[in-house]
């Protein structure tokens, strides 16, 4: 065989390999972050930004998942707790929270990460719709886990959930 011929041959190959992957849904871009020592991510697209969490001001009459507000660059964003929300266990205090700034349906919030771990691509076939052990609130939340047991977040869900809409009329939750 030529050197011609086995560049033509990979080519092949390598273009094979590329369609493949197009059928198989391709990848989704998250923001992985860690929640009481479990792996999360969010999609990149629901993201606006990442930024250490600073000063908290707390609100009165809100429930104990909702940590309180946070003031960046002028605009008010609620900070959301998802380990109160999800029911997890407090795995001590952390030197530095981040806040994950979320958009869904035109509306803002921040979500409370222990750490986050980094930016990746995740194969749309390697994530599975739940995993059987898990149950409870989370499960309604996610998208889907991964192989590598990495639950990944549906913003629009937990938005649209109305424990987090707070009724500033009555000072009620609605």
């Amino acid at each position: 065989m030529t050197t011609a011929e086995i560049l033509k041959s990979r080519a092949r190959d390598f273009a094979r390999r590329s369609d493949s992957r197009q059928a198989e849904g391709d990848a989704i871009a998250v923001i992985e972050f860690r929640l009481a020592g479990e792996k999360y991510a969010i999609e990149r697209a629901d993201i606006r930004e990442v930024i250490p969490l600073k000063e908290l001001n707390p609100v009165p009459c809100t429930p104990p998942f909702i940590r309180g507000i946070v003031n960046i660059r002028g605009q008010i964003v609620t900070l959301i707790d998802m380990k109160k929300f999800f029911d997890l266990p407090e795995e001590g205090i952390a030197d530095v929270h981040m806040v994950i700034l979320v958009q869904s349906q035109g509306v803002e919030i921040g979500i409370e990460a222990d750490a986050v771990t980094g930016v990746r691509e995740i194969a749309r076939v390697g994530i599975q719709a739940s995993l059987p052990t898990l149950s409870g609130i989370r499960a309604q939340y996610l998208k889907g886990v991964t192989d590598e047991g990495i639950a990944i977040l549906d913003v629009a869900r937990i938005m649209g959930d109305p424990r987090i809409v707070v009724d500033d009329e009555s000072g009620t939750i609605n």
